[in-house]
């Protein structure tokens, strides 16, 4: 049997043709059995729907179409639920999400993220493979992304914002609402538990037999458990991006103007229309919420996807006193509140909005309106 390569599991084409393939192969069944494992049947669909190039309706209207009993479909459609689950808390919440949302974080010793994650060096081997393979490929397992969190978080002590912001600046699926919520989940900022995995667990989802790390140990050993060594020290990253060349404002149509952005790329929407398509980078915002190199050119790569697409990089307020009168019509987005024209709903799987505290309040109420 072949070995397992990250490396080379994680990669994400960009063009259209391929991602529509990778929908066509899920397989609803073998995820909810294999999902918490590295070499599970993945969807792998995450760095699309966080670009906007599909939607979680979209993903779920093909698994409908596969006419399978709802209990074998239902983990699947679940975890979609969630993306839109965090994103309606975004939503209802704005930048409070940003800080402890319901609970403060218990026992912050330290601030940054820890050195030894940044380097891929906690001794824990699956970890730092793991970690390596993140630097290479912009994507982490989600299982792999909570034992990261809780070590920096409920074992090392540190606040879980700057490490948040680490991951999400190198996740091709960088999501400020999965990402920063997920977080605090595991923080004991959104609930009040934590959570923490020891090396059994790790070994039993990672393919590992590593035994004698500061994770090996029983659960109840880790209310009294030492700080590591290997987490004190810290680092303070600090991620830098070339923008891409902006179009000259002179160069504008006098048309009605379709605005993109980092979070919708959507090749389909208002497709074969004879409208402007602008591709919006604000620098103002990737001051606040940085991206990596990679992220950005993955970004750049799927917006190929979108016929006649030009980039613009400047505020919003900038392009829009260039355009006049024209109609501008731009998706629904937290990040967007500035923006100004005919704001449109994005594609929800669900209908069902507001704040609810817990998924399985939201989830109880979407999955009656999914199942019919």
């Amino acid at each position: 049997m072949q070995a397992f390569n990250p490396e080379q599991q994680y990669h994400f084409p960009t063009d259209w043709i391929s991602i529509q393939e990778r929908i066509q192969v899920i397989d609803p069944i073998k995820y909810a059995s294999t999902r918490n494992f590295e070499n599970g049947a993945l969807t792998l669909l995450g760095p699309y729907i966080s670009r906007g190039v599909i939607s979680t309706k979209s993903i779920f209207q093909h698994i409908k179409s596969l006419d399978l009993e709802w209990r074998t479909s239902e983990k699947l459609i679940q975890e979609l639920a969630w993306r839109d689950y965090w994103q309606r808390v975004w939503v209802e919440k704005q930048s409070h999400i940003e800080s402890d949302l319901n609970f403060e974080q218990k026992a912050v010793l330290y601030s940054g993220v820890p050195l030894a994650i940044v380097d891929a060096n906690t001794g824990i081997k699956a970890i730092d493979k793991a970690i390596e393979n993140f630097h290479k490929t912009g994507y982490l397992h989600n299982h792999m992304r909570m034992y990261i969190a809780a070590i920096c978080c409920n074992i090392g002590k540190y606040h879980w914002s700057a490490p948040a912001k680490w991951m999400y600046a190198h996740l091709l699926d960088g999501d400020l609402a999965s990402n920063h919520l997920s977080w605090q989940w595991v923080a004991g900022t959104f609930s009040n538990r934590k959570y923490v995995a020891n090396q059994e667990n790790i070994n039993k989802y990672f393919n590992s037999a590593q035994r004698n790390t500061f994770l090996d140990v029983p659960y109840e050993a880790f209310n009294n458990l030492e700080i590591p060594s290997e987490l004190i020290k810290s680092h303070n990253s600090i991620t830098e991006i070339n923008y891409p060349q902006s179009i000259s404002l002179k160069s504008l149509d006098d048309k009605k103007t379709l605005i993109y952005n980092y979070y919708n790329l959507d090749p389909l929407w208002y497709e074969g229309e004879d409208v402007q398509r602008i591709l919006l980078f604000e620098p103002a915002i990737f001051e606040r919420y940085p991206i990596s190199q990679k992220c950005m050119d993955f970004a750049i790569g799927l917006s190929a996807n979108i016929k006649d697409i030009k980039i613009f990089v400047g505020s919003f307020t900038s392009l829009q006193t260039q355009l006049n009168d024209t109609e501008i019509i731009f998706k629904e987005h937290p990040l967007n509140t500035h923006y100004r024209g005919v704001q449109e709903d994005r594609d929800w799987m669900t209908a069902v909005k507001g704040y609810f505290p817990g998924f399985f309040k939201f989830w109880n109420k979407a999955k009656k309106e999914l199942v019919k």
